[in-house]
């Protein structure tokens, strides 16, 4: 007992354990800045491999017949390409800016269990590992597509397995990441900061860690019920055993529909932050867009059958999905409106963050076009599993997650590093991505309205010409994420000092909160002053 009082006496040893440096700043953190950074990092790594499954796979489908990659691997590289930017690439992207933005925008120190947000995070390079490494066990990576469909997915080899058990772990840390994400932002706000006074991205994501403890668990459900289908004798999804495969589906999208909007609320937020700088303007309906978040979350788990219109659900069912579907488009028009309306007559500039922000409205409200389309279900029983199908969720998740993503990155970077990024290159990298995004997805419309199938290798030759423009904009596209991750670089090896507003803002108060970096250990209590 005297040792262990003895060493709480004695001050002299050596304090580099309340400041870790080097390698053991990273793998210790617990300030949420240095944590914010590794989930940027990562899903910025995690962007460039789904990538390259998805350049790989365009590759394929340049010209018709098999040229480079059998039509096994072709549907692995489809599947991969799914999970890794699902999973690895905007989830932990948006859970980064999450980190970052959330304790600086409510007034708070940090995040509340910093301990936990350290592992949350940690959990995912594993969780990439496991499934990256899938392509190298016998039989290759699961080909069962990115919604692990039964009951294909029950008769995958080990790749599937190891798949199972990476999206466990990557569950888990979601679930973690958004407890920590609730509690903070209803416990840690600083004092007068009511609910209804919250900047909205704050707001859009202490709805978005709701839906997520929501629908994790049940992904967590599906795909254990799915492995022991695969080794235990169960028979959830096999017909011959009296299961249901379509059962399989309703569990799927009751988790999958969610998660879309998992994927686009933190992006809703980020764009209302960012308009209303370059407006010079007050965000016009400030409470009407918090209902519309709010709506829009109640709304997305009563639809998700609508992912399902060609299993032969009874007439009343397509009905009511369909009606229910529809409905999202009155909340998520509000938020449109009220963007555009923030933008009239405002004294607007057109920096880097506010051209990814409109490109979002203009690009993302094409593919909420096409998504009401989709809802139509005799439409969608002639649309299901075409391209048509992989257009619209391009267009709402590249042009509206990831320009979001791009568009925040730029708005904030002054602020995380204390540099102005090089706007010009900024703007060509804004230009070459939208002129490239398009040229790469809307020629996808005109071939699922002409019946290609998704998940194809092979096509015939009167889908050529459009799918070698797709697979040039591609590569185009894809190239001109180089230019970002220049922007970057260059912005954290100095550059011009960032002002106090370097944005001009009308309201600069999120700007000039100074944010010294929170220092946390357990062994000495914060001093309160």
């Amino acid at each position: 007992m005297s040792a262990v009082i003895g060493h709480h006496d004695d001050h002299s040893h050596d304090h580099a354990h309340d400041h870790p440096t080097g390698w053991r700043r990273w793998l210790y953190a617990t300030n949420h800045k240095d944590i914010g950074t590794m989930y940027l990092w990562f899903s910025f790594a995690m962007l460039i491999v789904g990538g390259l499954n998805a350049l790989l796979l365009r590759t394929e489908l340049f010209q018709p017949g098999l040229q480079i990659v059998s039509p096994e691997f072709f549907n692995q590289l489809t599947t991969m390409h799914g999970l890794i930017m699902v999973f690895g690439a905007i989830m932990p992207a948006f859970v980064g800016f999450a980190n970052w933005q959330i304790p600086l925008m409510i007034g708070a120190s940090d995040m509340a269990f910093a301990r936990m947000n350290n592992f949350s995070f940690w959990l995912l390079p594993p969780a990439a590992l496991l499934l990256v490494g899938s392509y190298f066990v016998p039989g290759g990576a699961t080909a069962a597509g990115w919604t692990i469909y039964a009951p294909l997915s029950v008769q995958m080899g080990p790749g599937m397995d190891l798949a199972i058990f990476a999206l466990h772990i990557l569950g888990a840390s979601s679930i973690m990441g958004s407890i920590n994400i609730v509690t903070t932002i209803l416990n840690m706000r600083a004092p007068g900061m009511t609910l209804m006074k919250m900047p909205l991205f704050v707001w859009t994501w202490l709805i978005t860690a709701y839906l997520l403890i929501a629908v994790m668990p049940v992904l967590a459900g599906a795909i254990t019920m799915l492995l022991t289908d695969r080794h235990f004798g169960t028979s959830f999804f096999n017909a011959a055993g009296g299961g249901d495969p379509v059962m399989f589906q309703h569990i799927f999208w009751f988790f999958g529909h969610p998660e879309v909007y998992i994927m686009i609320l933190p992006a809703f937020g980020i764009v209302s932050e960012i308009i209303p700088t370059f407006a010079r303007k007050r965000l016009f309906g400030y409470s009407s867009m918090v209902y519309a978040t709010a709506s829009i979350a109640i709304l997305s788990f009563i639809v998700w059958a609508h992912h399902m219109f060609t299993t032969g659900m009874p007439v009343t069912g397509q009905l009511f999905f369909m009606y229910a579907t529809m409905l999202i488009a009155v909340p998520t028009g509000v938020k449109i409106f009220n963007w555009v309306a923030t933008m009239w007559r405002g004294s607007m500039t057109f920096e880097t963050p506010m051209l990814f922000a409109i490109g979002f409205i203009f690009v993302f409200t094409m593919g909420g076009l096409t998504g009401i389309i989709l809802s139509v279900a005799p439409l969608d029983i002639a649309l299901h599993d075409t391209y048509y199908v992989v257009a619209h969720f391009h267009y709402v998740l590249v042009a509206g997650s990831l320009y979001a993503l791009f568009a925040g990155t730029y708005y904030w970077l002054p602020k995380w590093t204390g540099h102005m990024y090089d706007e010009r290159l900024g703007k060509w990298h804004f230009w070459m991505s939208l002129i490239s995004f398009n040229l790469t997805f809307f020629p996808m419309h005109f071939l699922g309205l002409a019946g290609m199938p998704r998940r194809y290798a092979d096509y015939p030759m009167q889908f050529a010409d459009f799918n070698a423009i797709v697979t040039v904009g591609a590569f185009w596209f894809g190239l001109s994420q180089l230019i970002f991750l220049w922007v970057i670089i260059k912005c954290i090896r100095g550059g011009e000092k960032a002002a106090d507003n370097p944005w001009g803002a009308a309201d600069g108060l999120e700007w000039t909160i100074p944010s010294p970096a929170p220092f946390h250990t357990f062994e000495t209590p914060p001093v309160v002053k």
